[in-house]
């Protein structure tokens, strides 16, 4: 399987840490329990000690579905193809417009992939990496030639699962469960892969179930579907929910256990692409490995895109030329689930 094209479509509207803190205060002025003017200095310093400056949101007017054509309008002149030869569309990642039918089949709609069979792909922050393995597979095992995978991560808009809901702060222990929503970013990708003889991927998971309470949008029934916990629906059924300290300090030695796994050799590798949760902490994980060189970060620009965080990456390491053809390759993703995964390939 060949990477033939990435690419990042970024809403235009830059909002800042400044902005942020702005917003909490607006919304928390009113009811919040306790010295706000500290627990905002509180936060500003977590968004600094993370490496947060700025992210990108929708502006006045822009659509998901609208960057998300462009992006794959950009793929295909990037990878020299016409949308009649993509034979497989996977629409992956959280944000989305339906339930049903899958958001692959509207995606495809509006690229004009009239040939392509398409389904969804959910796993959180997971969900690019896990459809990048489904696709290699189905690829060495089937049909397909020619596939895309997309994802549309808008969950901002007013009255969403976070804004205004998450930014309404009741007291400062409510930071807990909120801190990562004041680092989230928006965006659309789309990649192109295509079954040729190339140079083998190699993937590898982990899964931690029982630390799946960490971070959830649950929706309205959800007891039903789940044991209970404390932490499940903490600040409410629909709204974003997640203990990122937690999962930073809890996920690390798993992280570092699937990386072990990976059998390439370090000073071989031009590029590391990660999650976008923290810039400071990846940038640990990386230097401990080896690959503080390689890594390529682009949270300080976008905020955490969440499953578009990876190929975010690539497409900007591909715009500034830092990936070159024969280029080795690495990813490294931990996310709700939890779960953990690393892969390598050769551009």
């Amino acid at each position: 399987m060949k990477l033939r094209a990435a690419v990042a479509g970024l809403p235009s509207r830059t909002v800042s840490n400044a902005d942020i803190l702005d917003m909490i205060a607006e919304h928390s002025a009113r009811d919040f329990d306790g010295d706000l003017d500290g627990t905002l200095r509180t936060i500003d310093s977590y968004l600094r000690y993370a490496g947060s400056r700025d992210r990108c949101w929708l502006d006045d007017g822009e659509r998901p579905i609208d960057l998300l054509r462009g992006a794959a309008k950009t793929a295909l002149a990037q990878a020299d193809m016409r949308a009649e030869e993509i034979d497989l569309l996977i629409y992956t990642g959280i944000g989305r417009g339906f339930v049903e039918p899958g958001g692959a089949y509207h995606s495809a709609a509006a690229i004009g992939l009239s040939n392509a069979h398409c389904f969804d792909l959910l796993d959180a922050c997971m969900s690019w990496t896990r459809a990048l393995q489904v696709t290699e597979s189905l690829m060495r095992t089937g049909p397909y030639r020619a596939a895309m995978i997309v994802n549309a991560e808008f969950s901002l808009r007013d009255g969403g699962a976070v804004v205004p809901h998450l930014f309404r702060l009741p007291n400062a222990a409510a930071l807990e469960s909120r801190f990562p929503a004041y680092t989230l970013g928006e965006g659309s990708t789309a990649t192109i892969l295509t079954a040729e003889d190339h140079e083998p991927w190699e993937f590898h998971f982990a899964s931690r179930p029982d630390l799946a309470p960490l971070c959830n949008v649950p929706l309205e029934g959800y007891e039903g579907y789940c044991d209970p916990s404390d932490k499940l629906a903490a600040n409410g059924v629909g709204y974003f929910t997640s203990f990122g300290f937690e999962m930073h300090e809890t996920g690390l030695a798993d992280a570092y256990a699937v990386f072990d796994r990976l059998g390439v050799d370090t000073e071989k590798v031009a590029a590391l692409f990660t999650h976008a949760s923290s810039k400071r902490y990846w940038q640990m994980m990386a230097d401990q490995v080896g690959l503080g060189s390689a890594i390529h970060h682009v949270f300080q620009r976008t905020g955490n895109i969440v499953s578009a965080s990876v190929p975010a990456a690539i497409a900007s390491a591909l715009d500034q030329g830092t990936l070159q053809p024969g280029d080795r390759a690495v990813g490294w993703v931990g996310s709700a689930g939890m779960s953990f995964a690393v892969f390598s390939f050769v551009f």
